[in-house]
């Protein structure tokens, strides 16, 4: 239908808005349209469009099946799907299935027949295309963002959310969720599946650092997926693991010859694209408008590309919302993009060119011109704030369009060329601005300097009139401006920053007039500028002659506002012809006059014309604008409001052709200047079209403006004006944007307000820098005197009449003439008549309207006929008013009551009937609330009468407790039982809601300070039990307020901040000795973490005397000190601080059972908490009781298996090595009588460990080359490799001269040899025991395979000693089961726990370290070192040929 077009602006911040078919036919979804495009490589073309949304799109998709990729669906703001025929631009069909907005909408690409549809609300919605039926799911209640169909399984989709969140979702199980990627933290736009199965093309290698780990191949099969996030990452998700795999960030590329600064958080919608056949390419958008193409194969900076670097200005300037691609015939694949700076742009995928650009139009096409120097150079002022020069002419690029945005700020209402000076383009804007572009420049425009208080409607150049005439050095030529103010304004082009001139005043002067000029609307300089029109808001036209502006005429033709003026042009050949000028205005009829009579001949007095050269009819609605045919004589086309274009050939008055290609309005034309068959419109659709007259199948208009408006109600809804007040709220999704306008035009001269949002620009880029980004609300513009208001629907509806209190007797007065006649004289006959008609009794029957007119009783009789109609009717409160009126208030309150009527206003009359009715009426109208649910009301309305308690109990069992306590508190006393009982009722209830700190206010106004401190506690963190300490404290609560501070100093302590463990028991004075116990656990921390031996976690905070020791002080000594200094604890103390009565106190304190998973920082509260009872006792001179602690605190170490803390704690109390030198500062040693056995026991196996770890190091020091050559790395390692027989005491290392300086006679005790050996014996036969019965089961079952016994031989001991034993005898192990009975082994067992048994008590209560291993240990030292004693070499052999025979290592040695 037209030749060239350019489309709406593809709508924003929608996740799929556009799409592309295989047949290379685009989708752009544009304000409430979709226009079809047809692309290839080297051009597309602008093929139609689909109408019919009510709001603005919000998805567009294609079938992509063979045989059905005509089909397309649509989704809208307004909550409807949409199914058309794209070739015959027709509707299929209407879905209606969302009550929300729907913001995601797809194809499926497996299942031809399967659309999905998310809303703002979260739910997913099936479409089936061939049925019609619909399925909906609501997988989670959030709202959507994006979805997609997954393109190798029909019922896996994949949908994004506005808070980051993914799920996978598995449509044929009922919208069941499959897997929930968690990752991205902000709004997903978009979701995009490979087009390849599979998910091993990509194969792990290193990433950078700014992303995960591929998956290898081979592993499990699935599809990946990408999404784009607004947290400016691209992630790679697998769909058969439901995790990420890769994670791409968006780089800070440079554009525009500056760096993005990472710090500035800049607009951006991260749309994805997967092509098909390029499993390892994604392209993605980017900040400012770049596109990216991603190779997943690559790492760091070689990862991307960015698109249209070959040349400058191919890449958008603003962020890209969508993309799409389609593979040509050819084989060249496309991608199309869509961006805020308002363009489609064509690339190709091969080598990222941009083919093609399309520009879009984001409002009303204001002001169309051609430029009369530049041949084909078209103008067009458009509503999205900007200027755009189209080059028609050009053959290698069809919209060579470039956009001019500086200084401009607001709509483009009006536009004019230079008459002779080639790229000057003056402007007029909406907010009354008028400057002048160089449109060859880059320069910013010129302004004129005086503004218009309202809209400029019309530009025009003409010849200068006084004073700018009479001024030196006069302009050849002024700019003239017309504004909704009514002025014309004379501005000189040459010197913009004066003022420019109001021509009234030079009218008046010129004309004598001394009246108030009407206001102007429109002018129009003739072509040889003698003569200027000038148009009024009051329809007439007046004529003047330049340069004075004498008047020529008056045209009283038109009635209404002048909207559009228009000489002939003066180059035709009948020059008869060249003085006709053309006139439109708000009655639809176009009027032409000839005034050459009056220009070649001016009159004496202005001449008055009030008939027409010619009437050109047959718009319907008001005109807009007109243009005179350049190449031909006497032949116009206009616009108009009724949405068509007419060209008529003006001297026959005939219409020869009508174009109806727009939607809406038009507002601009203009004659090709190359082609006489060619004319360009634009209109309120946002569009400029081209289009031929020879081509157009209609001749004249649509009759009525019925076509018009049923035409502009498929797109507009007539409840969007409602919707706009709504904002979609803080759940809720981005609503699509409609780039511009919603609603605007010249209305009487006006234009309309409309909502744009012009966005943040790039200085350089052909749009707007960010300091022009405004968002306009502008309103209607005020309205011209003689046109109707518009007046809105809802007060053109008729109001509703309130329901008649007595509709009997008011339809009678509706009835026939004559009965209403015969009314009076029969109302006549009653009231001056001795009798009454026969029949007629007033108020009753047919004459029941008569008894308004008569006495009282009469009244009476139409009151119970009207009641019983309302009663019929149902509408008892009509008949609660009739009783009331008539004075029978009880009868009328007991109505009410029975039917649930009651109300304030009877509520408030009700004491007119007494005090008993009014209590009644009271406690029935609090029923009646309570099944309202309005109990505040209704416990109002108790209070009122007196039922305080009654009202309480009200408000508390409906959980008013806040309410229920404020009322109590305000009207009882203060010590009342009931305010105590609230308080408890609503603590329950709040601490089983999980309100723990406001329960706690309730029980402590409850008197309830235990409660109180109870409840915050049970919250169990560091705050928490910080608060309810010092609440339980507060409120006298001693022994509560010790324990919670206990709580909260060890969880304090666990997290290493002692500082502020300290500070929560320095308010208990009587939690003296945990504060010690504490300080001992800092000081033990900071030695093992200076010292390396072990690191359970950061330090939060520490205090200064904690710091590491540099005078090499003992551990117990840096304790003593730290007390006395910091606590005042020493020998000397006495009453609490006294050490008997801390140790006492400390003795209460449970120290738990050991278990394997106790982490070290418990385990090192566990020893310091023994290291305090060490310390104690030895204030007190207890050495048996101090050696039992230390011993203790070491074994907690030991036991746990954290055998380097356990050396270096012993290192730390011990560090000459002798147990019995307590300290070195103050020269005490261990006082140990001989009936204390147990305490000798305990001394000699801690001397014993010390001895042990010494003898460690020491041979572990003896070789130079230990690490180098695999040595052991600890003491741990060493002694498995001891056990083991993997140690050599030459072989590999290099001998250092080390001597044997200590005693170690120690370890080489044959007490504990025995008993160790009994024990491991004892331990190998429970193993055996356990095989044999495992077996015997087995056997019984027939479930005994040979191969399962190594399988299912239990786990060993976990002491290294032990689990070398096993393994020497696992040969052994079998021999027995064939040999031993279980009678045997029985009896084994016992003879060995007879012998532990008779052993002292002492040995197995403090043990030795292991004599076998330190045997081993003694043997391989002496290899390196020749202060080993041949005596002590013989005794470690003996014991070992005693107890170790069967041992590997053991072999070496005593062969």
């Amino acid at each position: 239908m037209h030749e060239r077009s350019l489309p709406a602006s593809p709508n924003w911040y929608c996740s799929r808005c556009s799409d592309v078919n295989s047949s290379g036919l685009l989708g752009v979804g544009a304000k409430n349209n979709i226009y079809l495009i047809s692309v290839s490589a080297d051009t597309c073309r602008v093929t139609g469009e689909l109408v019919g949304h009510r709001d603005s799109v919000s998805g567009f998709s294609f079938c992509q099946h063979e045989g059905q990729n005509h089909v397309c669906v649509s989704s809208s703001s307004d909550g409807s799907v949409r199914f058309w025929d794209s070739d015959q631009r027709t509707l299929i069909r209407e879905d209606a299935a969302h009550q929300t907005a729907v913001t995601a909408l797809h194809w499926s690409p497996v299942d031809k027949n399967l659309v999905l549809s998310g809303d703002e609300k979260g739910i997913v919605v099936c479409h089936w295309y061939n049925t019609g039926d619909i399925s909906s799911f609501f997988p989670e209640p959030r709202t959507i963002f994006c979805l997609s169909c997954s393109p190798h399984s029909w019922s896996s989709v994949a949908v994004g959310y506005k808070d980051g969140m993914i799920v996978l979702i598995d449509v044929s199980k009922k919208g069941e969720v499959m897997h929930r990627l968690r990752g991205h933290d902000d709004e997903i736009h978009s979701l995009a599946w490979s087009s390849e199965i599979g998910e091993d093309f990509l194969y792990s290698r290193p990433e950078d650092s700014e992303g995960g780990t591929g998956l290898s191949a081979g592993e499990e099969r699935g599809c990946y997926i990408a999404s784009g996030s607004k947290d400016q990452t691209v992630r790679i998700w697998s769909s058969a693991k439901g995790k990420g795999v890769m994670t791409l960030k968006l780089p800070f590329v440079k554009k525009r010859g500056s760096a993005v600064d990472p710090g500035v958080k800049e607009r951006l919608w991260l749309h994805v694209h997967w092509p098909k056949g390029r499993p390892t390419q994604l392209v993605s958008s980017c900040f400012s408008g770049e596109m990216l193409m991603w190779d997943l194969t690559r790492a760091g900076k070689q990862r991307w590309t960015l698109f249209g670097t070959s040349s400058e200005g191919q890449n958008h300037n603003r962020i890209v919302f969508n993309m799409s691609s389609v593979r040509l015939q050819s084989g060249r694949d496309l991608l199309i993009s869509t961006s805020m700076d308002r363009e489609v742009k064509c690339w190709d995928l091969a080598s990222l060119d941009c083919l093609w650009t399309l520009p879009t139009l984001g409002g009303f096409v204001y002001s169309l011109t051609f430029s009369p120097v530049g041949t084909g150079c078209l103008a067009l002022g458009v509503g999205d704030n900007m200027i755009r020069v189209w080059n028609t002419l050009t053959t290698q690029n069809q919209y060579d369009t470039r956009s001019f945005w500086q200084g401009i700020k607001s709509k483009v209402t009006a536009l004019a060329w230079h008459p002779k000076k080639e790229g000057s383009l003056s402007f007029g804007t909406d907010d009354g601005k008028v400057g002048i572009y160089d449109v060859f420049s880059n320069k910013p425009p010129q302004i004129s300097s005086s503004y218009h208080r309202k809209t400029v409607y019309t530009l025009a150049w003409g010849p200068p009139v006084p004073p700018l005439s009479f001024a030196g050095g006069k302009p050849s030529i002024s700019l003239y401006s017309c504004a909704g103010e009514g002025v014309i304004l004379q501005h000189d082009p040459s010197k913009l920053s004066g003022d420019a001139t109001d021509i009234d005043k030079l009218i008046r002067d010129t004309n004598n007039i001394k009246h108030k000029l009407s206001p102007h609307t429109d002018l129009s300089w003739k072509p040889d500028g003698k003569v200027v029109a000038i148009g009024n808001e009051d329809g007439c036209i007046d004529v003047y002659e330049a340069p004075g502006l004498k008047l020529l005429c008056s045209i009283q033709q038109h009635h209404k506002i002048i909207n559009k003026l228009c000489w002939h042009h003066e180059h035709g050949s009948d020059p008869e012809l060249h003085c006709l000028l053309a006139s439109g205005s708000s009655n639809a009829i176009v009027y032409v006059h000839d005034l050459r009579s009056v220009i070649e001949s001016p009159p004496e007095s202005p001449a008055v014309i009030t008939e027409p050269y010619r009437r050109l009819c047959g718009h319907t609605a008001k005109i807009t604008s007109m243009a005179w045919s350049p190449h031909h004589d006497a032949r116009l086309v206009t616009v108009s409001y009724d949405g068509t274009a007419q060209v008529w050939d003006v001297l026959q008055e005939a219409a020869l052709a009508n174009y109806r290609g727009h939607v809406g309005y038009l507002l601009s034309v203009d004659w090709s200047p190359v082609d006489p068959d060619v004319v360009w419109t634009g209109g309120k659709d946002f569009t400029v079209q081209e289009w031929r007259v020879s081509k157009q199948e209609f001749t004249k208009p649509p009759k009525g403006k019925k076509a018009t408006i049923m035409k502009e109600k498929t797109q507009t809804n007539p409840r969007l004006k409602k919707k706009n007040k709504k904002t979609s709220g803080a759940g809720g999704a981005a609503p699509p944007e409609m780039n511009g306008e919603t609603t605007t035009g010249r209305t009487d001269q006006e234009l309309c307000g409309d909502d744009e949002e012009d966005e943040i620009r790039s200085r350089s880029s052909p749009l707007p820098p960010p300091e022009t980004f405004e968002t306009q609300r502008k309103t209607s513009m005020t309205m011209k005197s003689k046109d109707k208001p518009v007046v809105p629907d809802s007060v053109l509806q008729k109001k509703k009449k309130p329901r008649s209190m007595l509709p009997v007797s008011t339809a009678m007065d509706h009835r026939p003439k004559e009965d209403l006649l015969q009314d009076c004289i029969t109302l006549a006959s009653v009231r001056h008549g001795d009798a009454p008609p026969a029949g007629c009794v007033p108020g009753r029957g047919d004459h029941v309207h008569l008894g308004l007119f008569s006495d009282r009783p009469a009244l009476c009789r139409m009151f119970e006929a009207e009641e019983e109609s309302h009663v019929e009717a149902g509408h008892f409160d009509s008949v609660v008013y009739l009783r009331l009126w008539s004075g029978d208030l009880e009868g009328a309150l007991q109505l009410a009551t029975e039917k649930g009527e009651l109300s304030d206003h009877l509520l408030s009359v009700a004491p007119m009937a007494g005090f008993q009715v009014w209590s009644r009426t009271v406690e029935a109208f609090v029923k009646q609330l309570c099944l309202q649910e309005q109990y505040l009301k209704a416990a109002s309305h108790l209070l009122s009468i007196n039922k305080l308690y009654e009202a309480v109990d009200l408000l508390r069992s409906h959980r008013l407790f806040r309410e229920a306590i404020a009322l109590v508190k305000a009207r009882l006393p203060a010590d009342e039982p009931l305010l105590k009982d609230l308080y408890t009722s609503w603590a329950s209830i709040l601490e089983k809601d999980g309100h723990l700190s406001a329960a706690a206010k309730c029980y402590l106004a409850a008197g309830s300070s235990f409660d109180a401190a109870k409840v915050i506690s049970r919250k169990n963190d560091v705050p928490s039990l910080r608060t309810a300490a010092s609440l339980a404290r507060i409120s006298g609560e001693v022994a509560l307020a010790q324990s919670l501070a206990l709580r909260c100093a060890k969880d304090l302590a666990a997290d290493q901040d002692w500082v502020g463990a300290q500070e929560v028991l320095s308010s208990q004075e009587s939690l003296l000795v945990h504060r010690l116990h504490l300080c001992v656990a800092e000081l033990l921390a900071v030695e093992l973490k200076d010292s390396s031996a072990s690191s359970p976690g950061p330090v939060v905070s520490s205090h200064s005397w904690a710091s590491p020791d540099e005078h090499h002080a003992t551990l117990l000594e840096r304790v003593r000190g730290v007390w006395e200094e910091q606590f005042g604890v020493s020998p000397e103390s006495a009453g609490h601080r006294s050490a008997a009565a801390l140790l006492e106190e400390l003795k209460s304190v449970e120290s738990p059972t050991l278990t394997p998973n106790v982490p070290l920082k418990q385990v090192q509260l566990y020893s310091s908490l023994h290291l305090t009872r060490a310390v104690l006792s030895c204030l007190l001179d207890d050495g048996g009781q101090l050696m039992k602690e230390l011993w203790t605190a070491v074994a907690w170490f030991r036991d746990s298996g954290h055998l380097c803390v356990s050396a270096e704690l012993c290192r730390r109390l011990f560090p000459d090595g002798d147990v019995g030198i307590l300290s070195r500062k103050r020269s005490k040693t261990l006082q140990l009588t001989e009936e204390d056995v147990e305490s000798k026991a305990a001394a000699d196996s801690l001397q014993a460990f010390v001895t042990y770890h010494r003898l460690y190091e020491l041979w572990w020091s003896s070789s130079s080359t230990s690490i180098q050559n695999g040595f052991p790395h600890s003491e741990a390692e060493l002694k498995d490799g001891v056990m083991n027989g993997g140690v050599s005491g030459s072989e590999g290392r290099v001998r250092r001269t080390v001597k044997l300086d200590f005693d170690v006679s120690l370890l080489l005790s044959e007490t504990h040899a025995v008993c160790q050996a009994a024990q491991r014996s004892i331990r190998e036969i429970q193993e055996r025991l356990k095989v044999m019965v495992l077996q015997h089961s087995r056997a019984q079952s027939g479930q005994h395979q040979p191969g399962e016994r190594e399988a299912d031989t239990p786990n060993q001991n976990s002491t290294a000693g032990e689990t070398t034993e096993n393994q020497e005898s696992a040969g052994a192990a079998e021999r027995p089961e064939q040999q031993d009975t279980l009678m045997s082994l029985s009896s084994k067992m016992s003879d060995l726990q007879k012998q532990l048994t008779d052993l002292p008590d002492t040995i197995k209560m403090y043990p030795h370290p292991d004599v076998v291993e330190c045997c081993l240990v003694l043997l391989h030292f002496s290899r390196s070192s020749s202060s080993v004693s041949e005596s002590l070499q013989q005794e470690a052999k003996d014991l070992l040929l005693k107890h170790g025979a069967k041992l590997r290592a053991s072999r070496r040695f005593l062969v």
